[in-house]
């Protein structure tokens, strides 16, 4: 048996998803050193002025004039020095952001639906969005925030070592005491509010997405305020969560922040340099150097403080990254087979869904087979496992145990791409790429001219509608183009009728067509059905009378098969289920004939109704 790679990969370090910039990173901190070096220039420029002019005697006039153009020097090159670094940064960042999002929707597309269907779609879009955007401090400011709070420092201490060394102890005291604040900012508890923190703003985002997605239902059944609800739900979690991490955050950060201020470094300098020359130990004119240099210090410290937040977010945004990075893809094949043929079958295949309750399982001993030319209608009760069989073929999902056979292949065993080129698929949840129409019915035959694209669009009865909206077929979904539910589920019919492949599947693909739009579509698809194996998951009677084979689901196993006429007659589950829904439809069709008989009595009773 053809191996397969189902094994998941090691997540991605930070360092790993970088490596490739590596050089840019290089060329920042470079650019950053020697703009932070050039920087304390004009600094030291300044205090040797000071120590030359107040020392007793006459000023030595060639020092002063090398401190002046050592000074101005040294700005001029801190200013080009900082912007050639910053400009750097930025244009490392937007490559950084552009490759992760390339990873993060080249990965999404190669995870199972399955795995994927775990992630709502609001913490995707966060994901996407507002985590990669994260990295932007992290990426374009802290390399040379990092560089200007060690480099500075160390430049400046061993200036003033040279100066006076006790001194200049007293000077470090406040950046010792601010550094070693930090790892109370780090505690578990300090974390794990930061992770709830995360989670709760996933959580607001979700809730939009969903409740702006399902406003029409909202407003149709008067659930406004238990939509609401659960936004002012999502908000309040986030504003609890959020009060916590400041409340454990504030003290600590406001500790830092004082000893790294001006104020107290100026007093710290002034105390311990007022001890000293009263002491004789150091001359006045030697003060101006800590001064200058005890804020230029603590500055650059206090800098990388303040963007501490925006490094844990930062943090935390590529450690989601990173998960998602290390989901498994659909596992592929070392070897791939090529199916022969495209006879369908399904072998003592059990499922059971990895979040769902232990033990359980969805489908349960299902022996199944499709003969190509044929069309298998698969009915049964909510919840009998029916969508869940429909998407093993395309490998939305793999069994827990047996096997899906195409053309005597395992499809563990054939190749995403060739499996793909056989199988294709209309579901009732139908989305339609934000892409001109005609692209989204050859979406997956980009090659297609567009004859063979109208075409498909004739016989799924969508053509006139395609011709009606502004630029036809060049109309844009979601700008030119408004379809309905049922319209859209069409244009899905036409993109599978276009694509042509041997295996249809079909999840209620007409649900929301009109009586005229459905037979038409059912005849196209009639016209064809010698050509394919066609699996369908039926409710409508219409449909069901057209399958060659009938497979009655529940609670995951299959109970009963055959024709519809066969099940018919043994007035078992099928029949049962066909009364009951010929009765609904006879009743649904003597109501609308009642109506258009007595329109002012309707009319009448939709108002009392109404009342």
């Amino acid at each position: 048996m053809t191996s397969t790679a189902t094994h998941a990969p090691p997540p991605p370090g930070t360092a790993r998803l970088l490596r490739p910039y590596a050089g840019g990173f290089a060329l920042v901190v470079v650019l950053q050193t020697i703009g932070a070096v050039a920087g304390l220039a004009p600094l030291l420029a300044v205090a040797e002025l000071g120590r030359t002019l107040l020392a007793p005697g006459p000023a030595d006039g060639a020092h002063v004039r090398l401190a002046v153009i050592a000074g101005a020097a040294g700005l001029l090159v801190r200013l080009l020095c900082t912007a050639a670094s910053s400009a750097v940064g930025h244009l490392l960042d937007t490559r950084v952001q552009l490759s992760l999002r390339r990873r993060l929707a080249a990965r999404l597309g190669q995870v199972p639906m399955g795995r994927l269907a775990r992630w709502r779609t609001g913490e995707l879009v966060k994901l996407v969005g507002e985590d990669v955007s994260a990295v932007h401090p992290f990426i374009a400011h802290t390399p040379g925030e990092l560089v200007s709070a060690f480099v500075v420092p160390l430049v400046s201490l061993g200036y003033l070592l040279t100066v006076d060394w006790r001194l200049t102890l007293i000077t470090l005291a406040p950046v010792l005491l601010a550094v070693a604040l930090v790892p109370l900012m780090l505690t578990p508890a300090r974390l794990r509010e930061q992770r709830e923190f995360d989670a709760a703003m996933g959580r607001i985002s979700a809730s939009v997405i969903e409740f702006v997605q399902g406003i029409a239902v909202v407003k149709a059944f008067g659930g406004a305020e238990r939509a609401q609800g659960r936004f002012r739900t999502a908000v309040g979690d986030f504003t609890a969560s959020l009060s916590r991490m400041v409340r454990g955050l504030s003290g600590v950060a406001a500790a830092m922040q004082a000893a790294l201020s001006p104020p107290f470094v100026l007093l710290a300098v002034l105390v311990g340099g007022a001890y000293r020359i009263i002491g004789g130990g150091l001359p006045p004119a030697d003060l101006l150097p800590f001064l200058l240099l005890g804020l230029g210090l603590t500055a650059p410290v206090a800098a990388l403080g303040h963007g501490f937040d925006d490094l844990q977010a930062a943090r935390r945004a590529v450690g989601r990254v990173r998960e998602v990075l290390a989901e498994p893809p659909l596992p592929e094949p070392v070897r791939p087979v090529a199916p022969e043929g495209h006879r369908l079958e399904l072998r003592g295949v059990r499922f059971a869904y990895e979040d769902g309750a232990a033990g359980r399982e969805v489908l349960r001993g299902i022996d199944l087979v499709l003969e190509p030319g044929t069309v298998t209608a698969v009915v049964g009760p909510s919840g009998s496992g029916k969508s869940t069989l429909v998407r093993l073929l395309p490998r939305f999902h793999d069994p827990t145990h047996g096997s899906v056979l195409l053309g005597g292949v395992d499809l563990r065993e054939v190749g995403s791409r060739e499996l793909y080129r056989r199988v294709s698929f209309v579901f009732q949840d139908v989305r339609l790429l934000r892409a001109s129409v005609a692209d989204n019915i050859a979406l997956a035959v980009p090659h297609a001219d567009r004859d063979a694209v109208v075409r498909a669009a004739r016989r799924a009865s969508i053509h006139d509608r395609i011709l009606e909206l502004p630029r036809g077929y060049d109309s844009v979904i979601g700008e030119d183009a408004r379809l309905s539910g049922g319209e859209a589920q069409r244009v899905s019919i036409a993109r599978a009728l276009l694509a042509d492949t041997p295996v249809l599947v079909l999840d209620e693909a007409t649900a929301f067509a009109d009586p005229q739009t459905e037979q038409a579509v059912r005849e196209a698809l009639a016209r064809t059905r010698e050509q394919r194996t066609t699996l369908v998951i039926a409710h409508r009677l219409e449909t069901i009378a057209d399958a060659d084979t009938v497979v009655m689901l529940r609670d995951g196993e299959i109970v009963e098969r055959g024709t519809p006429a066969e099940l018919l007659a043994r007035d078992g589950a099928f029949a049962t289920f066909w009364k009951v829904h010929t009765g609904a439809a006879e009743t649904g069709a003597a109501e609308a004939g009642a109506a258009q008989a007595d329109p002012v009595g309707a009319g009448a009773l939709e108002g009392e109704e109404t009342r």
